[in-house]
């Protein structure tokens, strides 16, 4: 039995098809893993062990997924009935009145729902430390951060409790822990997942729904279950040419890459073992056969850029927070919050209508001046998945704000600019460093291009499979 836990979502499937397990022995060998290894990572905030198996003999014979475990991030994939947090305790006695459109794909696809995952307080920074439910610690280090906001999901499929998680991206919140934990980890098109039925968008936009997992053809396979549009989201991505899933294997042709080893904006400090991630991946592209050269967007150099950025998802969070007042019933105070949120909410409050406008029509025309390069000729920018190197458990102080920020701020210079673009991009797992933490490298397309990540991203773990040593 663990044994058919160590397989992909993929091949949990398959094993559960041809009667290998059943799909309840497989759900009850995850939980047993849950509970034997969770004490050392604390991943999963929320279990609902018993209403799961509860729900297994009703899954269609015939679902794709059906009996194989999956673990939700407790921001976003809202649950009717279940507990939701978002990483804070103000959200404390808030119910949940529908399932999120995604999970009710999930449902629909036979994936049986164990628990939800651990995520920082509505998911505003890039490491897993709520003071809520505290620090979510890496399987391949326990000293070190999984990352955030979707640490929780990431270290849970690094470790083995399940072979694939969701996950939600409005900054780096997927391709981030991705990297910190050994992962794959795919930010979609903007719109290509809805958010409904509670939410239009994330983030003004920035923020996908996605997932981590350990493999290429799992993420593709995921894809495939929620992408699409429901009646009355406000916009939805391009339409794909057919399954993600089929693009697994298919030959991408000859591609024209640019490859960054240092931040265009040149406020960035160099680390040498991102420089050898991805100049070790620039290397084995050409020896793909893709033209691979140094280069990417001059709009990236852009020094305005995290001033922008950081003001529209300041507002955000207080739009959410104030909304979050209304359905509790009484205003949330700032001494509710982490000094973090606390900040933010205070600057936002100080920003006019106007103001917001502004920053969003700015971040409209920086988005142009990204597509240019693509439109230009170039079909995949590699570059870093993080701007510094992993780092331990505390390394964003909670309450040095300054400090805080600006290592944020660090850590998302090669993300954020792709969630404010809305185009896909993906981390691979493609080193490790020499205290031997994974290091993950980051592909981003044109808008509307997963299914050329994938057909790469293939391509690349066929020449070197991705090592999963954190596995339990």
């Amino acid at each position: 039995m663990d044994e058919v836990l160590r397989l992909d979502a993929v091949g949990q499937a398959r094993a559960v098809r041809d009667g290998q397990v059943s799909a309840r022995e497989l759900a009850e060998t995850a939980i047993a893993h849950i509970e034997a290894h969770d004490g050392d990572l604390n991943a999963v905030v929320h279990r609902r062990f018993e209403r799961a198996l509860a729900e297994i003999d009703a899954i269609p014979p015939d679902a794709p997924f059906r009996g194989v475990p999956i673990l939700l991030k407790d921001l976003g994939w809202r649950e009717a009935g279940e507990p939701y947090s978002a990483g804070s305790l103000v959200r404390d006695g808030v119910e949940n009145a529908a399932d999120a459109y995604g999970v009710v794909r999930l449902r629909e696809a036979g994936f049986v729902l164990l628990g939800r995952t651990n995520t920082p307080e509505f998911g505003s920074t890039i490491t897993t430390e709520p003071v809520a439910f505290g620090a979510t610690r890496n399987p391949y280090d326990v000293a070190y951060s999984a990352g955030g906001s979707s640490g929780g999901s990431a270290a849970a499929v690094a470790a083995g409790m399940v072979a694939l998680a969701t996950a939600s991206d409005g900054g780096g919140s997927i391709r981030v822990p991705a990297s910190m934990c050994g992962l794959v980890g795919l930010k979609p098109t903007r719109g290509r997942v809805s958010m409904g039925p509670v939410m239009g968008e994330g983030w003004s936009g920035f923020s996908c729904p996605g997932f981590v997992s350990r493999t290429v053809r799992d993420t593709a396979a995921a894809l495939d279950v929620v992408a699409g549009p429901y009646p009355g989201d406000p916009y939805a991505a391009p339409a794909l040419p057919g399954r993600l899933a089929d693009e697994v294997g298919r030959d991408p042709g000859r591609l024209r890459i640019g490859f960054l080893t240092t931040h265009p904006r040149g406020d960035v400090p160099e680390v040498p073992e991102l420089t050898e991630a991805v100049t070790g991946a620039a290397a084995l592209l050409e020896s793909l056969g893709h033209d691979v050269a140094p280069g990417g967007p001059e709009a990236l150099g852009d020094p305005r850029f995290p001033e922008h950025f950081g003001a529209i998802v300041a507002d955000n969070l207080a739009a959410h927070v104030a909304a979050l007042g209304e359905l509790r019933g009484k205003p949330v105070e700032l001494d509710e919050l982490e000094p973090r949120n606390a900040a933010m909410v205070n600057a936002a409050r100080r920003h006019s209508a106007a103001d917001h406008i502004l920053a969003t029509q700015w971040v409209d025309g920086f988005r142009r001046r990204m597509a240019g390069w693509w439109s230009a000729g170039h079909d995949l920018l590699l570059a870093p998945s993080m701007g510094v190197a992993p780092f331990p458990l505390g390394w964003i102080p909670p309450d040095d704000l300054s400090v805080a920020f600006g290592r944020t701020a660090y850590v998302v210079s090669y993300t954020s600019p792709v969630n404010a673009t809305g185009q896909p991009a993906v981390s691979l797992p493609l080193h490790t460093n020499a205290a031997g933490l994974p290091v993950g490298v980051q592909l981003v397309a044109a808008a509307g291009r997963e299914d050329l990540l994938i057909r790469v991203a293939a391509q690349i773990e066929r020449a070197r499979p991705f090592e999963h040593t954190a596995l339990r």
